[in-house]
């Protein structure tokens, strides 16, 4: 099956053809936080979705460069050092890191560049973009002494969004960066500084100020992977005024189309309604950890649903991923007792097929994925039960789950050994949400190399009374007798 991925541009699925299919390189623009705050789990679905994105593209044999910005100048950002009493760099540097350290606990893939708005090269470049955009009637400098762009002077203003703008009425230009459809109007290029800006702007031909937010992206974009690129995504929310604003930017300056595919992800709600403060439902990675479950559960709850359907968050789905991913373990465990049994003789046992793949090849159906991967471990099961697995099956089997884990990126359970009582009953053990981030801590120590953090975090746990034993099936954690 030819890859397929609905474009928001046309409204359709489209057969997926990038610029050089010759090299099978593929440029993907993916817009990254605004750094006023920690990123709540609503971005990590869409930064997860494009990273099954990318897995997939590679897993398929395409080298993918690609690119996520971080908006760390803004109105909220601004406002946000204001209120702290803080440079701006020194604000938004928390949030980088934060950003930085939960993309490693979900285990996602770093893009290759991750520019940011304030690095005087894309600056130069936007009063570059500016600057041409104003030369060929596309923008102008208001009374108020901003840059704006004439949305009227390019016809194909609206499209992405799919509305008319000759049935909408304008309600004046937004100085501010946050506006919705009601306030559609020629959107700032460039903002003139102002007192509220404090020590926040730049030289430049119209006078000191700082970009708008859209243009930022145009310029990083186009700086970074050329006047035109394969895929562009982003979550619904982003489509308008963002992205429509980015096409006219881009297309304007270079007068070639910015993007061949627009993948956009639906939003994430919390037991049925949106996130919101008011509601103490923004919920952070670390609010998810800090109630006992592993980046690991919440990357696969996170990523079970397709992106284009809106997901709904609950607890009652973080418990059924943390179930899924213990079927997967234990059929794992039983497939590698299974490989490393002496053949007596071959039986015969279907082999593992195309199907997860070819899944995701039709718009990313990571739900049609999951289930052939479940029906896969049932079938198994079965055989396994009944004896009809030989371990070259096993070991195609355990072939065949790294290659789609490749994808997944979900890493080896955590696997408990039961502890003995004093009659040598087996017992239940709990593992407390302080030793689990300990043990996960170690786990990325060891894929990194690091064996001297993993010496510490393993001292540390064996102060704590649990002993860390590493074998090839991955960490071992057992709660010692008495503790």
């Amino acid at each position: 099956m030819a890859l397929r991925f609905f474009n928001t541009y046309s409204r359709e699925l489209e057969e997926f053809e990038p610029r050089d299919p010759a090299a099978r390189r593929i440029g993907i623009y993916t817009c990254g936080p605004t750094v006023y705050s920690r990123a709540h789990i609503g971005n990590f679905r869409a930064y997860i979705f494009e990273d099954l994105l990318q897995r997939h593209l590679e897993l398929r044999g395409y080298k993918v460069h690609r690119v996520m910005n971080i908006t760390d100048v803004d109105d909220k950002t601004i406002r946000g050092a204001r209120e702290a009493k803080v440079p701006l760099a020194k604000f938004t540097a928390q949030f980088k890191e934060a950003f930085f350290e939960d993309v490693e606990i979900l285990r996602i893939k770093r893009a290759n560049e991750f520019p940011a708005a304030t690095d005087h090269r894309y600056i130069d470049r936007m009063i570059q973009m500016i600057a041409m955009l104003i030369s060929r009637g596309l923008a102008y400098q208001a009374d108020d002494k901003s840059v704006y762009f004439r949305i009227n002077e390019f016809p194909n203003y609206g499209k992405l969004a799919h509305f008319d703008l000759a049935q909408l009425q304008s309600t004046g230009r937004v100085k501010h960066d946050e506006y919705d459809k009601e306030h559609i109007g020629d959107f700032a290029l460039w903002k003139a500084w102002d007192e509220e800006d404090g020590d926040v702007k730049w030289d430049s031909p119209w006078g000191p100020g700082r970009p708008g937010w859209h243009i930022e992206c145009s310029a990083m974009a186009t700086a970074l992977l050329g006047d035109q690129i394969d895929i562009h995504c982003g979550g619904v929310d982003n489509i308008f005024p963002h992205h429509e604003a980015e096409i006219a930017q881009s297309e304007g300056v270079t007068g070639k189309k910015f993007v061949r595919y627009w993948l956009h992800c639906a939003h994430l709600l919390v037991d049925g309604q949106k996130m919101a403060k008011s509601l103490g439902n923004l919920y952070s990675v670390p609010d998810i950890l800090a109630k006992g479950y592993t980046g690991r559960e919440l990357r696969y709850a996170l990523m079970r649903v397709h992106y284009r359907v809106p997901l709904n968050f609950t607890w009652e789905g973080m418990n059924e991923a943390r179930e899924s991913l213990g079927r997967v373990d234990d059929w794992l465990a039983r497939l590698r007792e299974t490989a490393g049994e002496k053949i007596d003789k071959e039986k015969n046992m279907t082999q593992p097929g195309q199907q997860f793949e070819e899944a995701l090849d039709d718009d990313l159906n990571i739900s049609a994925a999951l289930g052939f991967l479940f029906e896969s471990i049932r079938k198994t099961n079965r055989a396994m039960d009944r004896g009809e697995l030989d371990s070259a099956s096993a070991n195609s089997w355990l072939n065949w789950w790294e290659r789609i884990n490749s994808v997944l990126s979900l890493p080896a359970g955590i696997q408990l050994r039961a502890s003995l009582d004093m009659k040598g009953e087996r017992q239940a053990v709990q593992i407390p949400a302080e030793i689990a981030e300990l043990v996960r801590q170690r786990e990325e120590a060891r894929l990194a190399k690091d064996f001297r953090k993993s010496d510490e975090l393993r001292d540390k746990l064996n102060a704590l009374g649990w002993e860390a034993r590493d074998t090839k099936d991955g960490q071992k954690i057992t709660r010692r007798a008495g503790a």
